[in-house]
């Protein structure tokens, strides 16, 4: 028979191993001597060390879920309970106690990490949801549908919660995008609705613009090109596809118009720059009559002047005023003298003045003799009142006799 502290041989070949409830039977060994039956059954207790080592090793380092570790506890601990090793199977069996110890500490903590996880996504679901509702009711399609697209993708990285909670919030969620989806459809219908009124539109202003490019009406056609051009600005802004098309029939119409409308005026003013100079030089002509001393020859030269003046045609009109102001200025002085002439042989009228001067000579003559009158009497406030009449009646005197001599004296 042959033994070790742990374990035993008998005569039979039975292999016993020691324990606190007494022996137990580990195996037979028949095939050799009785110590390599035992070192056999202590190689095997041996392998289980290194498994429980490995495996405290795992459980301590790894991500080894509790329940596959449990798992691992349980075979070796089957093991060690068939009793088919030699060696210290109680302390193999404490450190499995440890072990599972360690292991549900283990899973308390994966639990309450868990738990932590949950909560932490069910705030960050919460949170998505109230960003989506909000989003629901912006107006920045772009920005809100990228966001939104964003939100969802976040959403998918999240870890799902219990499934009527998980529900309840999608439900929530899928709510929001649907509705911001049915807005912004509903935006951009009643926005190519309008880009379609807007194309409309256009196209009848296009359609008149072209029609009026070959006017030659060139004021009122010009103006009802501002009026097209203040309509096309209130139409707003056709499909994309259309608008550039249709701004470049607008605008090469009108091109078309005030180029041709901008080669007459240029022609027009060369025109009326040479016809400027011709009525500048009859200015210079008719001034020459002026002052006037041979009324009858200036008149005839005046009226010969202006007929050749209203051949000529029309001048830039900012110059208009100061050349024919000259002219008018040369015709007022032909009417002075005209009207100087017809007074001084007008009958009526000098009979008239000679009368009228006749008459403040004769009150003039008298007021003198009641001057000296009243200055011979000593009444020298009567003189000093007939004095001052007289200056008055003077002054009348001295215009009348004026006048007469306009009639040649």
């Amino acid at each position: 028979m042959s033994s070790d502290p742990w374990g035993r041989v008998d005569e039979t070949g039975t292999v016993y191993v020691r324990t606190s409830d007494g022996e137990k039977v580990v195996g037979s060994w028949q095939a050799g001597s009785p110590e390599e039956a035992l070192a056999y059954f202590e190689r095997k207790y041996e392998g289980l060390v290194v498994e429980i080592g490995l495996l405290e090793k795992r459980v301590k380092t790894t991500d080894l879920s509790p329940k596959d570790a449990m798992t691992a506890i349980d075979h070796i601990r089957g093991q060690i309970d068939e009793h088919h090793a030699v060696g210290d199977l109680e302390a193999l069996s404490k450190r499995l106690d440890a072990l599972v110890t360690s292991v549900e500490s283990r899973r308390e903590e994966r639990k309450a990490q868990k738990a932590k996880q949950t909560d932490e996504a069910r705030h960050a679901k919460e949170a998505l949801v109230a960003e989506a509702e909000e989003l629901a009711q912006s107006e920045q399609w772009r920005a809100a549908g990228e966001r939104l697209r964003a939100l969802v993708d976040t959403w998918k990285g999240l870890p799902r919660l219990d499934r009527k909670s998980d529900d309840e919030l999608w439900h929530r969620f899928s709510h929001a995008r649907s509705a911001f989806s049915k807005r912004r459809k509903a935006h951009f219908a009643a926005l190519d609705a309008q880009r379609e009124v807007a194309r409309q539109t256009k196209e009848r202003l296009v359609a008149e613009a072209e029609a009026l490019s070959g006017s030659t009406d060139w004021g009122p056609t010009a103006a009802r090109y501002r009026e097209l051009m203040a309509e096309w600005k209130a139409a707003g802004r056709a499909q994309r596809e259309h608008e550039e098309d249709l701004w470049n029939r607008f605008r090469g119409a009108q091109d078309i118009f005030f180029a041709a409308r901008s080669g007459v005026f240029a022609e027009r003013d060369a025109e009326q720059s040479e016809n400027l100079k011709l009525k500048e030089e009859l200015a210079v002509e008719a001034e020459r009559l002026v002052p006037v001393t041979d009324l009858k020859a200036a008149r005839a030269a005046f009226r010969s002047i202006n007929e050749r003046w209203e051949a000529i045609g029309h001048v830039p009109r900012d110059a208009r005023p100061k050349v024919e102001g000259r002219m008018h200025a040369v015709e007022r002085a032909i009417q002075e003298a005209e009207e100087a002439e017809w007074r001084r042989t007008n009958p009526e009228a000098r009979a008239r003045a000679e009368g009228l001067t006749g008459q403040l000579q004769a009150a003039v003559d008298k007021l003198r003799t009641q001057i000296d009158a009243a200055r011979a009497a000593g009444n020298n406030a009567k003189a000093d009142k007939l004095s001052r009449e007289l200056e008055g009646r003077q002054a009348l005197l001295d215009q009348a006799l004026k006048g007469l001599e306009e009639f040649g004296g």
